[in-house]
């Protein structure tokens, strides 16, 4: 303590050199540790409080971080896997009936590496986003539970049942598959929509309706959909006015059946009417076959697939082709590669996609695309995402080509050997680690 007295007793200019250097040694080594228990601070260390670290990881609908850790308050939310106890990763799809299924991977991190644990939620088509959310919630905190009582983070929740639960087994309350549906799983849905927009020299006005009527089983897929819309539009120039005016529609149909565990068949049925695409009138049928690598029931976490099609189209355009064509049948064939992976260290997607015509090999597609999201070491991810087509198979072409005003609009396609596009990202987080404390006020609004 006296010789503390001594040093800062004395002023800048009177430090002695060795003392000097010792300062900065000192100072450098107390740096060096603060960046190495930043960096590398042990998983362990973050659990002091008795509480498991959570690492949420979710792309797609409902993905909301904020509701979730208002709701599961006994846990640590942390902003990276490397400073949590159990990654979870939240995926969804489909169901039958237009619902949705969320599924919930819970992946031990450091010292509990070795466990994996699955819950799952299916949520009704018929829920508000409120019904959904809790469900959500309720699912991800009995998988939760279940990793903390195996990892011996003891005493945090208690199950028991709700009143709700007592009263429905007093009830008699039945399982679904225990009675019968009048609807024999079959789900319809039809919606509509009108639009207006405008302002001094542009006004737009547009019609949209739909339908759709879906069947799904173990075994079976069938769904049929159909879409029409009107737009029109209305654009005061310098000199002129643009106005345009297009009705499209679209039929589709497609039937599905479970051949074998990795395989399946299938047709394809679709009636359109795209002007922008310089078709009148539209009808193909396609009969298809794919191959699963994997089980189908891993789609969520991932998935590699091979898709093979083969049919006729038959096309009436609206204007003479670039062949000189008014109406023509062709057969075209093609194969779709699908990679899909979602894993702890990132997500990945490739999938390598061609076609071509029966008549002439040469009028072809082939296109090339793929996500990366791969986290390279704590805190820091990069993105990469692209795409890139060699075009040749544009039969459908008007021998007119698009005025000034069609091209700027996007009205009519216009010829091209080529597309592509790629973006590249990163990022980068630092900081706290912990992710508990949700605060909601002024939350962005629309007005």
């Amino acid at each position: 303590m006296e010789q503390r007295r001594r040093d800062d007793s004395m002023t800048p200019g009177s430090c002695p050199e060795p003392h000097r250097r010792r300062a900065i040694a000192r100072s450098a080594v107390v740096l060096a540790i603060a960046a190495a228990s930043f960096l590398g601070r042990p998983v362990e260390t973050f659990a002091q409080n008795g509480r498991p670290g959570v690492f949420f990881d979710c792309s797609g609908p409902r993905c909301d971080s904020r509701y979730y850790r208002t709701h599961i308050t006994w846990v640590n939310w942390v902003n990276d896997k490397e400073d949590s106890d159990v990654h979870l990763i939240m995926t969804s799809q489909t169901t039958g009936a237009g619902g949705r299924e969320y599924l919930f991977d819970f992946l031990g991190v450091g010292a509990h590496a070795d466990y994996e644990g699955r819950s799952t939620y299916s949520a009704s088509p018929t829920n508000t986003d409120r019904e959904s959310l809790d469900g959500i919630v309720h699912a991800m905190s009995l998988g939760l539970a279940t990793f903390a009582n195996e990892a011996d983070f003891a005493g945090l929740v208690e199950i028991r049942p709700t009143d709700r639960a007592e009263a429905a087994v007093e009830r008699g309350i039945v399982a679904r598959d225990e009675v019968q549906d009048p609807w024999n799983l079959w789900v319809f849905r039809v919606d509509g929509e009108i639009g207006i927009e405008g302002e001094t020299q542009e006004r737009r006005n547009s019609l949209e309706t739909g339908f759709s009527a879906s069947r799904v089983t173990p075994t079976w897929r069938v769904r049929f959909s159909g879409d029409f819309e009107n737009d029109q539009l209305r654009i005061d120039l310098s000199d002129s006015t643009f106005e345009d005016s297009r009705t499209g529609w679209t039929v589709d149909s497609r039937v599905v059946y479970a051949l074998f565990e990795h395989w399946s068949v299938g047709m394809d049925g679709q009636m359109s009417r795209n002007v922008t695409y310089n078709q009148d009138f539209r009808a193909e049928v396609r009969t298809a076959l794919e191959y699963s690598v994997f089980p189908y029931d891993e789609a969520t976490r991932r998935s590699f697939t091979f898709y093979y099609t083969i049919g006729p189209a038959y096309r009436n355009y609206v204007e003479p082709t670039i062949y000189g064509e008014t109406e023509e049948t062709r057969w075209e064939q093609g194969m779709e590669v699908r990679f899909t992976q979602r894993q702890p260290w990132g997500n990945a997607s490739v999938n390598v996609r061609g076609s071509h015509f029966l008549h002439d090999l040469d009028q072809r597609l082939l296109s090339l695309g793929g996500y990366l999201s791969f986290r390279v070491f704590r805190g820091l991810s990069l993105e990469f995402s692209g795409s890139v087509s060699s075009v040749n198979d544009q039969i459908y072409l008007a021998a007119e080509e698009a005025t000034d005003e069609e091209a700027l609009l996007a009205l009519q396609q216009r010829p091209t050997d080529f597309d592509y596009r790629m973006e590249v990202g990163f990022e980068f987080q630092f900081g706290s680690i912990f992710n508990n404390v949700v605060n909601n006020r002024f939350r962005r609004r629309r007005f």
